[in-house]
Formats: C-alpha cells, structure tokens, sequence
C-alpha cells in the first residue's frame, strides 16, 4: 500500500503530468480505490503549489542578480506586469484557477506558479487559485476516468 502512495506522489510531482496522470495512473494502473487515490493526488498537488511557488521566487531572485538578465528581467517583466495590472486586479485568482483547472498537459500547478509569478499575483491569491485549480482539476480527471473505465467496460461487455 505504501509503495502505491509513493508511487502517486512520484507521479503526482511530475511537471506537466501532475495529477492529471496520476488519478488515472493510481486507478487504472495500481487498482487503488478511487476516493482514496483522488484524496491522496489532491492533497500532494495542493501541497506542492507553494513549494513550487516559493522555490521560483527564490531562483529568480538569485538570477537577476546577473546584470545581462536583470535588464532583461526589469525590461520585459516589470513592464508587462505593470502594464496588465488591471487585468490581473479584476480576473486574478480566478482566471488563474480556471488555468490550473484546466486538465490539460501544460497547465497546472508548475505553469500556474509561473504565470503567478510573471503577473504579480500575491502569494495568498495564488494559493486561492492553486486549491480551486486542483479541485477543479482533480474533479475533471475523476469523472473522465471513472466514465472512460465505465464505457470501455460497457463495449468490452456487448462484444
């Protein structure tokens, strides 16, 4: 049992992957119980967003210090969110939860830090976003999992 956890939260941690690979991965794969595996995939995706999160501030930081990407940096980042505070102020946590909740490869906690952070959005506003994406997220895989398994057994059933 405690190798399959492990498992999930190995897959669970992947960038990209995240819990979109690991509900199905868990059920599918490993035959663990589906509210088990959704609890468990949620939790560790939630969990992961500040880290990730503070870790991109924390490597930004020493690499601006570099002066050829600090004026790049300043140049390119600063001016944009500056230019698009409105934007962030009115849609802000929520846009970014409806990003991160989108189930697809490329979208999720590692991407949501990251725009989070290119935008300027406050650390309590993002983890908002972090915990309403992974719900959403995690919800969406569930049901595409659960209803895919379910008609793949119905076909399997009447041939």
């Amino acid at each position: 049992m405690w190798q399959n956890i492990f498992q999930l939260v190995l897959v669970t941690f992947l960038p990209f992957l995240e819990l979109r690979a690991s509900i199905p991965y868990g059920i599918l794969k490993l035959g663990m119980p589906w509210l088990e595996v959704y609890i468990i995939c949620v939790i560790i995706n939630i969990l992961l967003a500040p880290f990730v999160f503070f870790m991109l501030h924390w490597f930004v930081d020493i690499v601006i210090r570099i002066p050829f990407i600090g004026r790049i940096y300043d140049k390119i980042v600063l001016r944009t969110q500056r230019r698009i505070h409105d934007k962030v102020e009115k849609y802000g946590e929520w846009g970014l939860a409806l990003f991160i909740g989108v189930p697809l490869p490329g979208s999720g906690v590692y991407t949501g830090a990251l725009a989070a952070f290119l935008l300027g959005i406050s650390t309590r506003k993002f983890m908002i976003a972090a915990i309403w994406g992974v719900l959403i997220a995690g919800t969406v895989v569930l049901i595409v999992t659960l209803t895919g398994v379910e008609s793949f057994q119905f076909f399997l059933k009447n041939i």
